[in-house]
């Protein structure tokens, strides 16, 4: 893993920020991660992604929509579940060619802009967003790595959100280690900030049937509905133990339109009153066996975990 100077010089060290204390650097280590990634409309992507300078990554003429579940064992604040819904990005004053910025990742701004994050713990959803600018909130999840199949789901108040399935690799032997990039609309800017992760993977390529994507009925999700998701998918990825190292190092720009909005973003009213709990809320339910994957026919039983 490719650590930036200045965090290794950082290690050991101490920081308070909001009131949330940290060990330098800010790391996970051991923790279990899922991917998924499937084909969607890139215009309709587009449409999810506020502002003018970020633009969908062309996989040919379609976007991607990323699913990652990371299970942090070993946090500086404590175990959560992590839940990334995201569309692959480029960031710049126009489009980037397709699947160029996959070799040039630096030139184009290649990463991904986060959709929705919902999370296990309290102290979370504080220092994620109000720190870093991500999306997160508090949601009842869960993340069981079973022998066959690996899978995370997410409900919100009552009601099924996503669910996600992957076939588990038979083993785990492709060595990993790199940066991403994370885009995040929140008080009315673009948040940029950086993780550095390693670990061994399995995974697998445009293989039919690999991964079960979900789709709820509770309105916050329901926007995804609209973007043409192929049911099988580009990709999918398991991690049984991965390490990483967020960077503290944000970069920011205020997000720009035509007019201006109606209506003021969400901002920090939304972190201020928040404390340091760790606890988690309940498990979700079990999925409504009338809600079939994306791609299958209505009143198709959801695949049981193994």
């Amino acid at each position: 893993m490719s650590i930036p100077s200045r965090l290794i010089q950082q290690s050991g060290r101490y920081s308070l920020v909001d009131t949330i204390p940290f060990h330098l650097p800010v790391s996970c280590k051991g923790s279990p991660v899922l991917m998924a990634v499937f084909r969607i409309d890139a215009a309709k992507a587009r449409a999810l992604i506020p502002g003018n300078e970020v633009f969908p990554f062309l996989f040919g003429s379609r976007a991607l929509l990323v699913v990652t579940v990371v299970d942090y064992l070993n946090t500086t604040i404590g175990r959560y579940i992590e839940f990334s819904v995201a569309i692959a990005c480029t960031h710049g004053e126009r489009p980037a060619p397709p699947l160029l910025p996959a070799l040039f990742k630096g030139l184009y701004g290649l990463g991904q802009f986060v959709v929705d994050l919902p999370v296990s713990t309290e102290i979370s959803v504080k220092g994620g967003k109000g720190i870093w600018g991500m999306p997160k909130h508090q949601a009842n999840l869960d993340y069981t790595v079973g022998d066959k199949v690996v899978s995370s789901q997410y409900d919100l108040d009552g009601q099924p959100a996503i669910r996600i399935e992957i076939d588990r690799p038979k083993c785990a032997w492709l060595p990993l280690s790199t940066s991403a990039a994370n885009y995040c609309a929140f008080r009315g800017m673009l948040f940029k900030s950086y993780i550095n992760f390693s670990g061994k993977a399995g995974f697998t390529f445009m293989k039919k049937g690999a991964a079960r994507l979900f789709i709820g009925t509770h309105p916050r999700v329901q926007p995804l509905l609209g973007l043409g998701i192929d049911p099988n998918p580009v990709a999918t990825a398991f991690i049984p133990a991965a390490n990483g190292i967020l960077d503290d190092h944000t970069e920011s720009w205020f997000l720009s339109y035509e007019a201006l909005p109606n209506s003021a973003p969400e901002g920090m009213e939304s972190v201020v009153n928040l404390g340091l709990g760790q606890q988690w809320l309940a498990p979700p339910r079990p999925w409504p066996k009338d809600i079939p994957p994306i791609g299958a026919k209505p009143g198709a039983a959801a695949r049981a975990n193994s």
